[in-house]
């Protein structure tokens, strides 16, 4: 296997973290176009982010085992598929049974591709993994960014039915992905069943990798929960669907910002001060973006988004050194399993929102980011943290 870094495979498998995401972005700005179009009560909202989020991200350990076991592009390529076709068809879902299964059906596709995209990703990146990481992972957090403000844009001009045109750019990263990426390597599991992989995977270090998980986890559910209600919180104090867009785009794309510096910075000072630093300061920055005033909002979303999504990268890394023979396996339980169940708890905080109000519940989710830095002070050392 040649270790060098491999800019061509590296880009290509950005393209499909890029492309996927960007039509799964396409959701919590267009929260309070569906709220207003089918009439839906903060419950529904919250139990329509939750499933979405359950299956395209609780259910990518099983594909994570299965990408570890056989070589074949079926899960990117299939996987990309169902993402740009399914997601565009919301648009013209008439009730909320539809909207909630085209939706389900794209993040299916979603849960599909991740596990094996990130797993690839250190065979090809040589000497460089943090920094290849941090342009994998800026790759679907530009997306997340750049997705709502085209999005809100191109329905306020053509309008929700017009959504399903949106397919078109999909359909040619495909073709482009097609050709570039290669097939994947096996890690060799092949006789062992899933839990057999599993504690061949983990072994020994198995204590650590949860205690990194819990602190994504516990990460997510700070983040998903201001990524899934701040727009329409937004749109209930006077923000236009444009200016929601806008605001959702600069929260994710200060995150985008923020995980390259840190993947870069984790080359040459290690993990533990990264993370300790932004966990820290996470709970300030999201309190500022939910109470500044007018238009300082958009510093607040800077600032909410440039700490909340800091260490999206580190932590599926960190798990990777960990344990090197399962890269697409623990992948999985990082990227997915970890910020699928964050994103689980929406139906809760979308129940508690209809009781005492977003804005309460949103207050009382900020401070949830301190509770990791006591696991984190406990993080294995590795590479510049030793």
């Amino acid at each position: 296997m040649d270790k060098r870094l491999n800019i061509k495979i590296i880009a290509a498998l950005t393209l499909v973290h890029f492309t996927g995401d960007f039509y799964s972005s396409f959701t919590s700005p267009l929260l309070p176009v569906y709220v207003d179009k089918l009439s839906l009560s903060m419950a529904q909202v919250g139990l329509l982010t939750g499933v979405i989020r359950l299956l395209a991200f609780v259910v990518q350990p099983c594909v994570g085992y299965l990408a570890d076991r056989y070589q074949t592009r079926g899960f990117i390529l299939g996987g990309l598929f169902l993402t740009v076709t399914c997601i565009p068809f919301s648009g013209i879902a008439p009730n909320f049974i539809l909207l909630l299964l085209v939706l389900a059906a794209g993040s299916v596709g979603s849960s599909m591709f991740h596990p094996s995209v990130t797993g690839m990703l250190p065979l090809y990146s040589g000497a460089r993994q943090g920094l290849c990481m941090s342009i994998f992972n800026t790759g679907g957090t530009f997306s997340f960014a750049l997705g709502p403000v085209f999005i809100s844009w191109y329905v306020g001009r053509f309008g929700l039915e017009a959504m399903p045109y949106t397919i078109v750019f999909g359909f040619l990263s495909i073709l482009f992905c097609l050709k570039a990426i290669p097939m994947p390597m096996s890690e060799g599991f092949k006789s062992a069943g899933f839990w057999g992989s599993l504690k061949e995977t983990l072994g020994d270090v198995w204590k650590p990798i949860a205690m990194i998980w819990v602190v994504m986890v516990l990460r997510a559910v700070a983040g998903q929960s201001f990524i899934t209600f701040m727009p329409v919180h937004l749109a209930k104090i006077g923000h236009n669907l444009i200016s929601v867009g806008f605001i959702v785009s600069l929260f994710i794309l200060a995150g985008t910002m923020s995980g390259l510096i840190s993947g870069s910075l984790s080359d040459r000072i290690g993990f533990k001060r990264i993370f300790f630093i932004t966990h820290l300061l996470m709970t300030p920055a999201l309190l500022l973006y939910l109470y500044l005033p007018g238009s300082w909002v958009y510093v607040g979303a800077f600032l909410g988004g440039f700490f909340a999504l800091a260490t999206m990268p580190l932590g599926v890394l960190m798990a990777q050194r960990l344990a090197p023979r399962g890269r697409s396996m623990v992948s999985s339980l990082m990227m997915g399993l970890a910020y699928g169940l964050g994103g689980l708890v929406s139906p809760v905080v979308g129940k508690l929102a209809d009781i005492y109000s977003i804005e309460t519940v949103l207050c009382w989710t900020a401070f949830v980011p301190l509770i990791t830095l006591i696991p984190i002070i406990k993080f294995p050392k590795l590479g510049k943290d030793a």
